[in-house]
């Protein structure tokens, strides 16, 4: 297999398994991210610099940085338009790019329609593939963890969420980026629906937390966006792995917990 792929973001929750399963089929990978970690090649898509050597003679981008916190339309959608620019003219064939689930339907989040955006930005040259995938695991552990350090935990209530194993995901996207170009393919949610209040039950039962918890009525159009199903597509549920089944592995090997919310 001739094949070589850039992946950006390949150091994020998503990005290293992404890295992890090309590295396994044989494929020549290129780590592309902002921290210099070892073995990877530095870039900055807030300024462009390093973007240009990391195309050099590759075939397929597979696009998973992102900046949900900080600067969030300056890395996501104008460092998007600077890579695609590069990759447009160092003549990469294929541009993987890996999105939100229902994004379009709750729109009025700010970090959505930056997402949003980025896929506009996409739709153009090179040939492209977008996923709309849905959050991993480890964020819903990681927000679970954060409000767990407060006295009591405050959980939105009937907020319906379709988390996935990011290795799961990962699966999915290394299947889509060594074939051909798809456009907009199928959304893909997780295993199973369920409330965030579900998914702390869960928690509280599998951790042995102890705090209390109660569950908080939140306005906003956003919320209501969220509480209708916005992040859900039951139809095209992907993997087996279970958000229970995700937590017991996280509790055998305690690294992985505290490796997710690092």
């Amino acid at each position: 297999m001739n094949e070589k792929i850039l992946v950006t973001g390949g150091t994020g929750v998503l990005g290293r398994r992404v890295v992890d399963l090309l590295h396994s089929a044989g494929v020549e990978t290129r780590v592309l991210s902002h921290s210099a970690k070892p073995r990877t090649v530095h870039e900055d898509l807030l300024t462009g610099e390093g973007l240009e050597p990391a195309v050099r003679g590759i075939d397929t981008v597979v696009h998973c940085a992102t900046s949900p916190f900080r600067r969030v339309r300056e890395v996501d959608v104008v460092g998007t338009v600077r890579l695609l620019e590069a990759a447009s003219l160092a003549g990469v064939g294929h541009f993987v790019y890996i999105s939100i689930v229902g994004i379009d339907r709750a729109s009025s989040h700010p970090y959505y329609r930056v997402k949003l955006d980025a896929e506009r930005v996409v739709e153009g040259p090179p040939p492209h593939t977008i996923l709309r995938a849905p959050q991993t695991y480890d964020l819903v552990l990681i927000a679970l963890r954060f409000l767990g350090r407060l006295p009591v935990m405050p959980v939105p209530r009937n907020f319906l969420g379709q988390p996935g194993d990011a290795g799961e995901l990962a699966d999915r996207l290394v299947e889509l980026a060594l074939s051909g170009p798809a456009g907009r393919v199928p959304d893909i949610g997780g295993a199973e629906v369920g409330t965030l209040a579900d998914a702390t039950r869960t928690y509280v039962e599998v951790t042995d937390f102890r705090s209390r918890t109660f569950q908080v009525p939140v306005p906003g159009k956003t919320a209501r966006a969220f509480r209708d199903g916005a992040l859900v597509c039951p139809e095209n549920a992907y993997g087996e792995i279970r958000w229970e089944d995700f937590l017991r592995s996280r509790l055998e090997h305690p690294g992985k917990l505290l490796q997710a919310t690092a």
